[in-house]
């Protein structure tokens, strides 16, 4: 580890190189299921893996890079590479979609016979558990590390799950009806699900990217917070909050009385951090100091 870095920082790159050993174990398992059944849903669900394989490759980078500490190009620090991986990730997603949709499109007009291997769909059920497995612990140590990039990977390995399952079911009711065409349908309906994801996931990052306030009732603890630890002090307004990646930023004015000495305020500026970083993980606060005449008296926090 890095001397810069921190232990979540760690954690979180530690789960992307585990993400993308998952990947490459689950896009040979899948592309071995295609083979072997010459499925066309089934190849396009490895296709799809592809798209897990360079969505950790680029969470990988993205987690390393909001690692970085803030330097003098950019002081506020590198958080929000996290939220540029999860477009690019997006975008990834839009482009297997649209493969995935060419190959749907030759195969309802010229369907293929596929064979139900029952290897071949033995190593897909294999693959689809090991994915599941993975994106559950994706998407808790996500939360958990306030990880975008680890969070969209766990959603999008999420949802292929989901559609696996569906194209095995179909895969089978295909060789069972002795509709080809089948095959076909299922692999569009594959594409329409990772687009849909990809959509989602470009929706939040773009979010992210325009310093989303917190949500209201971490807002709320932060009023309170203030109010409760601000004393000798006469008001708070202004209270901004915004996040990037693991960060929240929260900044605020304090009205303190004219008379009151520089070592007083700061003592209560001091007071209000501590509090506000006890509850409000990897906080980095803000505060303006103002005489009593700057005091607003409206939407504020009375203290």
């Amino acid at each position: 580890m890095a001397p810069w870095m921190s232990k979540s920082s760690n954690i979180a790159i530690r789960i992307a190189y585990g993400s993308l050993a998952v990947g490459i174990l689950v896009l040979a398992l899948k592309g071995f299921a295609a083979w072997a059944t010459g499925s066309i849903a089934l190849f396009s669900d490895a296709l799809e893996s592809v798209v897990n394989l360079v969505t950790a490759i680029v969470a990988l980078v993205a987690v390393r890079l909001a690692a970085r500490p803030a330097d003098a190009a950019l002081p506020y620090g590198y958080h929000k590479a996290e939220y540029f991986s999860a477009v690019v990730i997006g975008v990834f997603i839009a482009l297997a979609a649209l493969l995935i949709f060419r190959e749907a499109y030759i195969g309802f007009f010229a369907p293929r016979d596929f064979r139900l291997d029952p290897l071949g769909i033995t190593v897909s059920i294999v693959a689809t558990a090991i994915n599941a497995a993975w994106a559950w612990q994706l998407i808790r140590l996500g939360r958990r590390e306030h990880s975008p990039a680890l969070h969209a990977d766990g959603r999008h390995l999420a949802t292929d799950v989901v559609s696996t399952l569906g194209v095995l079911i179909g895969v089978l009711l295909a060789a069972a009806t002795g509709y080809r065409q089948l095959d076909a349908i299922l692999a569009a309906l594959v594409g329409l699900t990772i687009l849909w994801s990809g959509w989602e996931l470009v929706k939040q990052s773009v979010i992210g990217l325009m310093d989303v306030a917190v949500e209201p009732k971490v807002m709320t603890q932060i009023r309170e917070i203030i109010s409760a630890n601000a004393e000798g002090a006469i008001e708070a307004h202004d209270i901004r909050t915004r996040q990037a990646g693991q960060m929240v930023f929260i900044d605020f004015h304090l009205v303190v009385p004219g008379t009151m000495s520089v070592d007083a305020a700061h003592a209560i500026c001091d007071a209000i951090e501590l509090k506000l970083k006890q509850a409000v993980e990897r906080a980095q606060i803000t505060i303006h100091v103002e005489p009593e005449n700057k005091a607003k008296h409206s939407g504020i926090v009375v203290v």
